[in-house]
């Protein structure tokens, strides 16, 4: 009934498969889109323009094929029976073709594929991504098989389909070769797909981090300015590439030489830093792309930040950057930093240059990448790269995790981020880089000044912050509340190991932080054990009698600094504790740097005797000393400054270790449905209501055709047709008025329970009709909803709505009064792999309550986490579907499943 499947995304970038653009293999980028019947001309030129072997794989003749044919692939009108896709990129100042692939049906559910490729631009991977957005929009229209004959000597085209990833089956007929896809997404499939992806958006963006020559367009001569200050920076932090200023009154600017246009320019510059007015850039865009930049970042505001006619130029913008196949940074941006030794980037307009490290930042506030790039200085935490996305028009953040998904110097990440452009993309590729290097967000705007209007309990519930946490959470992000919190994890992910537990020692020379520190722990979901017999012996004879050898370990206040090592040495080798936090307040302004360099040489001893490293967190309560850093070969400790801030920041790296080291999760898939019935349930609905909340009857077929196990009973619409099928389901039983248009029954009388005959079913069905006369609203009847009353069991619920930015959310929590009363419900974004859904059910405070309490049975909860994974498969695969309310749902005792109370589906159009 169920199978596991991996999680199939598009494989391009940001955009739809109808239209975007894509990155080649060379880093390169071209624009793809569904051919219209306006391109038949341009089609006829590129066909035209393609060798004769060429023509002759992709048309099965050494001649271009006539008018009428290539009017014919420009007709996508019928993407159930043909469909011709475009990648185009600007040439010579035209827009022009470099690539088509078409796919055409041989029947209902098995499409002919063919593509050719520019002569020019073979071996940059077009065939391949043809392909791959060919297959999406082929399964989009209900094909599951691609097939293809090409010629046996056709070696390049057999390559593509070979490494595709979709499973193959080749067939030798008559001196041609017939290839036949399976477009059922394969583990073996996606990771080539993600491979391919990665590798092109790393190419693209290795301009931006590694130019070898630099052109800054618009540097000024004024101090003042920010030309002048870009210019600076790249110059006095010692940029090791070449640097030049492009300015037409000027012939040095900061002691670099400038020339009139990039025209001049004595080389090609690999990177643009732009600084010029709004209305000059689209131009220089131009120059740039005709003198072979392949990268820039845009510093000049005044675009989409500014409102409607900003968005207009942005586009503009974006559009001439596609089209030149460039990458671009910006526009409203502060700039790129890359403290690679041997790069030595500041693009910025401030003067800080970083300590090299491994941690990459990006930040979509200029103002704040200030406050970091200032912050890190002074808490010397070493940068990788910096990257102010700004507008993120082009380069998102999206690619850069990927780039720093396979750059060696980066092992950390931090995030501040105010938006998502798309968080499903984001999403998925965050779950993946979090496998093996740590991302802290920031996101701001957590609050927002009320919930939106929501008829259902779900809607009202998903408040503006839970889809964030949502993805969080599925995704191993470490969220940071403050800046402090980011900086704090960034100083323990990058410069300690990660602890393989949650119990904590704690060693102190004060009882009050000691308290305050364990309990943070606690709050933080850590241990705090007791130390064993064995290390309080190894303990005692160097501390002194009135000192706790418990845990924390409190060494009092006269604790000198050998105390201090030798405790650190003996705790660090113990087996014990997975971490240590040490807290020093001062006694006397003396004993600093002594108790600094015994703590040093404790950790050194311990990490001099056992191979296996355990972190170790400094609470520094040193006023006059609030920067210390301790710093042994190899290993820099990191200092807080409050007790519990160590606690906090080693909470939340457990709970990443956790989510870690867990195995990966996949999307189940079901044998048992019917989503054809639901589509036609739904576009029906759409069709002759124009959407709204779908009727008893209809929300019941949806979930059975979903085969969510709903309880015995169904519509009746007479007093004699309620009182035969109560009669057939057994009493006793539950009388509800079933209307699509009414939200709550109970307040008007709606609902009947523990009826025991048919004669109080007939009275049932007869007052609901006259209560609903009485309150002129007789039209709304579509008659009574007749269940079996539901024994015992937990009552929980469970939902969906669809968020704006973040698509379906999936809700589970108590149900019944207790959602009101409560509000005890998490959220998750779809799809849900069975670990989301397992992790859902368990995040919920009530899940004791569904483990068995106090005499109550426990509930089953596998079948409660296969209905949400169900829901999760209905969501995704019909878009129509704009909320879902299942509450309240009796979980039964294990082995009984459940029983679906109420149900309620609404419909919109897109």
């Amino acid at each position: 009934m169920q199978r596991l499947r991996p999680r199939h995304i598009p494989p391009l970038r940001d955009d739809g498969p109808d239209s975007g653009h894509t990155i080649l293999s060379d880093g390169t980028t071209a624009l793809l889109r569904i051919a219209q019947p306006g391109d038949a001309d341009e089609l006829q030129r590129f066909v035209e323009r393609l060798s004769p072997a060429a023509t002759r794989h992709r048309f099965f003749s050494e001649s271009a094929p006539p008018a009428e044919v290539i009017r014919t692939l420009c007709d996508s009108s019928q993407p159930q029976r043909s469909l011709t896709l475009l990648a185009l990129r600007r040439q010579d100042d035209t827009l022009s073709i470099i690539a088509s692939g078409s796919y055409h049906a041989r029947n209902p559910h098995e499409a002919e594929v063919a593509m050719a490729v520019d002569d020019r631009l073979h071996g940059h991977g077009l065939g391949t991504i043809l392909l791959e957005r060919l297959a999406l929009l082929a399964v989009r229209h209900g094909f599951t098989k691609l097939w293809a004959i090409t010629h046996a000597d056709n070696l390049a085209m057999r390559e593509v389909f070979a490494t595709s990833g979709f499973t193959m089956e080749e067939h030798l007929e008559g001196g041609d070769m017939e290839v036949e896809l399976s477009l059922t997404p394969t583990d073996h499939s996606v990771r080539q797909s993600e491979w391919r992806e990665r590798v092109a958006t790393t190419a693209s963006l290795r301009p931006l981090f590694h130019p070898r020559a630099v052109a800054v367009i618009g540097a000024s001569r004024s101090p003042q300015s920010i030309g002048y200050r870009l210019l600076d920076a790249l110059q006095s932090n010692g940029f090791r590439g070449r640097c030049y200023a492009v300015n037409p009154h000027a012939s040095t600017i900061a002691g670099v030489d400038a020339f009139p246009s990039l025209h001049a320019l004595p080389e090609p510059a690999d990177l643009a830093v732009i600084a010029v007015p709004k209305d000059a850039v689209l131009s220089v865009v131009d120059d740039c792309a005709a003198t072979g930049v392949r990268a820039l970042v845009v510093i000049t505001a005044g675009f989409a930040e500014v409102g409607e006619e900003g968005r207009r130029l942005q586009a503009q913008l974006l559009d001439k950057v596609r089209q030149h196949g460039m990458r671009m940074v910006g526009p409203n941006c502060f700039g790129i930093l890359n403290t690679d030794p041997s790069v030595r980037l500041n693009a910025t307009f401030t003067s800080t240059f970083p300590l090299a490290g491994s941690i990459a930042m990006s930040s979509q506030s200029g103002a704040l990448g200030l406050a970091l790039l200032a912050a890190s200085r002074r808490l010397q935490l070493g940068l990788s790269t910096f990257v102010s996305v700004g507008n993120k028009a082009d380069v998102s953040v999206n690619d850069l995790l990927q780039y720093w998904e396979s750059d060696h110097a980066t092992t950390v990440i931090l995030l501040y981020v105010e938006s998502f452009g798309n968080p499903r993309r984001f999403a998925h590729i965050a779950r993946r880089v979090s496998r093996n290097k740590p991302i802290v967000a920031l996101k701001a705007g957590r609050t927002s000044s009320g919930k939106r209007a929501a008829s259902s309990h779900t809607a009202a519930l998903a408040a503006n912050d839970v889809a964030v946490d949502a993805l969080f959470q599925q995704t191993g992000i470490l969220r940071a509340n403050t800046l402090e919190d980011m900086f704090a994890l960034a100083a323990a992910l990058s410069e300690q190991p990660l602890p393989k537990g949650k119990r904590v020692g704690i060693l102190t020379n004060a009882g009050g932080p000691a308290i305050l520190c364990a309990d943070a722990c606690e709050a933080a979901g850590l241990e705090v054990p007791e130390l064993s017999q064995a290390t309080i012996t190894r303990l005692s004879p160097f501390l002194p009698a009135s000192a706790s050898l418990r845990n924390p370990v409190d060494l009092i206040a006269s604790a000198s600094p050998e105390q201090y090592g030798q405790a650190i040495d003996t705790l660090l080798t113990s087996d014990d504790i997975d971490a240590l936090i040490i807290l020093y307040i001062a006694v006397t302004s003396a004993d600093v740097d002594p108790i600094a360099e015994g703590i040093t040489r404790g950790i050194a001893a311990a990490r001099a005797a056992q191979p296996i490293k355990k972190p170790v967190y400094v609470g520094w309560m040193v006023e006059s000393d609030r920067e210390r850093r301790l710093s042994l070969p190899g290993e820099t400790i990191p200092t807080f400054g409050l007790p519990e801030l160590p606690a906090r920041v080693l909470g939340t790296i457990v709970g990443y270790v956790q989510w870690r080291d867990r195995p990966l999760g996949m999307v189940p898939d079901f044998d048992d449905l019917d989503l054809p019935a639901v589509h036609t349930i739904c576009r029906d609905v759409l069709a002759t209501r124009g959407g709204g909340w779908l009727t008893v009857a209809e929300t019941r077929a949806v979930l059975s055709a979903m085969a969510i196990t709903l309880p015995p009973g169904g519509v009746a619409t007479s007093a004699e047709e309620a009182a035969a099928l109560a009669a057939q389901i057994g009493f006793p039983v539950a009388v509800k008025l079933a209307s699509h248009t009414l939200v709550h029954k109970t307040e008007i009388g709606g609902v009947h329970l523990n009826l025991t005959g048919k004669a109080e079913v007939r009275r049932a069905y007869d007052d609901i009709a006259a209560r609903l006369s009485q309150e002129q609203h007789t039209n709304a009847m579509e008659g009574v909803l007749v269940q079996p009353m539901v024994k015992g069991g937990v009552e929980v619920m469970a939902g969906m709505v669809q968020d704006p930015s973040f698509g379906p959310l999936i809700g589970f929590g108590l149900g019944g009064i207790h959602v009101e009363i409560l509000g005890d419900v998490r959220f998750r974004i779809t799809p849900l792999t069975e670990l989301d859904a397992a992790d859902l059910i368990r995040s919920i405070k009530g899940y004791r309550l569904l483990q068995g309490y106090r005499g109550h049975p426990p509930a089953d909860v596998d079948a409660i986490q296969d209905l949400l994974l169900r829901l999760s498969r209905l969501v995704e695969e019909v878009p129509e579907i704009v909320e879902l309310d299942l509450n309240p749902i009796f979980a039964l005792a294990p082995g009984e499943g459940y029983s679906i109370v109420d149900a309620r589906i609404r419909v919109a159009g897109k």
